[in-house]
């Protein structure tokens, strides 16, 4: 008799844990499914690099749903993961390095995504052969991304130049490299490595979109293998500490970059030398990387006073302005970053206006944080906003339908960067429709073959 109590005493409390946790399944389930809801509202789909989940492997653990910085890319639905917000997918790759079964892999866009990017084999070479793009430009986030991009670019070329045993010609260079950010920097450390005869050329300051960041920017990285360095393991520092760990690295070799030098155009000889031109010198190599990024020449609104000195783009020393009434335009990270740093100095009176309902891009951290502003009172957010004109002494916005003129000191715009695209098409790289997701997959696919019989 007591061997049946404890047995239904057992049962009950079996019931009662497991109902527990299929409500709490359910739940969990309703809240992905809103947030997959959400993900439509504001993306088609992810448009660069994104996890390719093989339900036929997955076995419904759900580690690669809590592993992401960036919050709900993925979810457990019917028992499986699934891509719910693929627009906040910067590629990370955490989903995959943390799946127990191999079953996602880090692929690209589809067709339909990726028509407005230039064609790119798996190797990040172009139409034009010898000729490729590594990093954001190729639709890569991230500086893990960059830095593997520019070794394994480099690599490419090493293999091909022991199966050719070209000569050395006077006055050509092995390797011509655009760009001295993340990208071009690994690029170069990896030539130097090999003993290449190469140059970089960087139009701005080495650190490339990093050293434009506002000082103190968290910068997250992931460990990766840094030519001339080795494994480095941080995953969280500043763009000041960042910068000074390149310098560091940098100053160990014959870094041999030239600042201040914009390339205007190239040019491929019949020989299959590149012509490269600046305003000021004319360079000439056998091959060329470029690691532009994909920000390019920021994006201006067209509104009337544009012009005025006290509107800008870019925003660096936060610190360096108080006491001043600031407008920032923008509903990215970029903009919510920027409100929140002002925001934060003393007597700063900040206003945000979105021309959206609501934010939809931004990443979760910096959403609690915009929303405990907008709460505390530090910054002020208008939604459904359009700037009319900016003045001297105050700006003119539309908010909602009705005409609101605020005083004003300064004007941040963050409206995005208009990519080269103009001029990777002036010198001669395809653009169109092409199945990169396919081309990734495959190459992930070799990839893993060729690992497993490694072991």
């Amino acid at each position: 008799m007591d061997t049946l109590i404890a047995l239904i005493l057992a049962a009950v409390l079996t019931l009662f844990f497991l109902r527990g946790y299929l409500k709490s399944l359910k739940k969990k389930e309703e809240q992905f499914r809103q947030s997959a809801e959400k993900g439509k509202l504001f993306s088609e789909g992810p448009k660069s690099q994104h996890p390719h989940i093989d339900i036929n492997y997955c076995i419904g653990c759900a580690t690669c749903t809590t592993v992401c910085p960036e919050g709900d890319v993925l979810a457990m639905v019917g028992g499986k993961a699934a891509i719910v917000n693929g627009y906040k997918c910067i590629g990370h790759a955490l989903c995959a390095e943390s799946c127990p079964v191999g079953a996602i892999t880090m692929v690209m866009a589809t067709p339909s995504m990726s028509a407005d990017m230039p064609y790119m084999t798996p190797e990040y070479e172009t139409s034009l052969e010898n000729l490729f793009i590594i990093g954001e430009l190729g639709g890569l986030a991230l500086i893990k991304n960059a830095v593997n991009q520019g070794r394994e670019c480099v690599d490419t070329l090493i293999r091909r130049r022991a199966a050719s045993r070209q000569p050395a010609q006077p006055g050509v260079y092995d390797l011509l490299i655009v760009g001295a950010g993340p990208a071009g920097i690994s690029a170069s450390l990896r030539a130097i490595e090999n003993k290449l005869n190469y140059v970089t050329l960087e139009q701005d300051e080495i650190g490339g979109t990093v050293a434009k960041y506002p000082r103190q920017k968290l910068v997250m990285t992931s460990p990766v293998e840094f030519p001339m360095y080795g494994k480095f393991k941080k995953t969280e520092l500043s763009k000041e500490n960042l910068l000074a760990f390149w310098d560091m690295v940098l100053n160990r070799a014959d870094f041999n970059c030239v600042t201040r030098e914009k390339v205007e155009h190239i040019a491929k000889a019949e020989n299959g030398v590149f012509t490269v031109k600046s305003a000021n010198n004319q360079y000439r190599a056998r091959a060329v990387i470029l690691a532009l990024g994909k920000t390019g020449t920021p994006r201006k609104l067209g509104v009337p006073g544009e012009e005025l000195p006290k509107v800008m783009y870019r925003l660096i020393e936060v610190d360096h302005y108080v006491n001043k009434k600031i407008l920032v335009v923008g509903g990215g990270d970029s903009a919510v970053e920027a409100a929140m740093g002002l925001a934060n100095q003393v007597g700063n009176q900040v206003t945000l206006c979105y021309r959206g309902a609501q934010f939809s891009r931004i990443k979760d951290r910096n959403s609690k944080r915009i929303e405990e502003c907008m709460r505390s009172g530090k910054v002020e957010v208008l939604f459904e906003t359009n700037s009319k004109e900016f003045k001297p002494d105050s700006v003119i916005l539309d908010v909602k339908g009705s005409v609101r003129e605020i005083p004003n000191d300064y004007v941040w715009i963050f409206a995005g960067g208009l990519p080269p695209y103009d001029f990777l098409k002036k010198i001669g790289i395809r653009f169109g429709l092409h199945d990169l997701t396919e081309e990734a997959s495959q190459e992930a696919k070799l990839e893993a073959s060729l690992s497993q019989a490694a072991h």
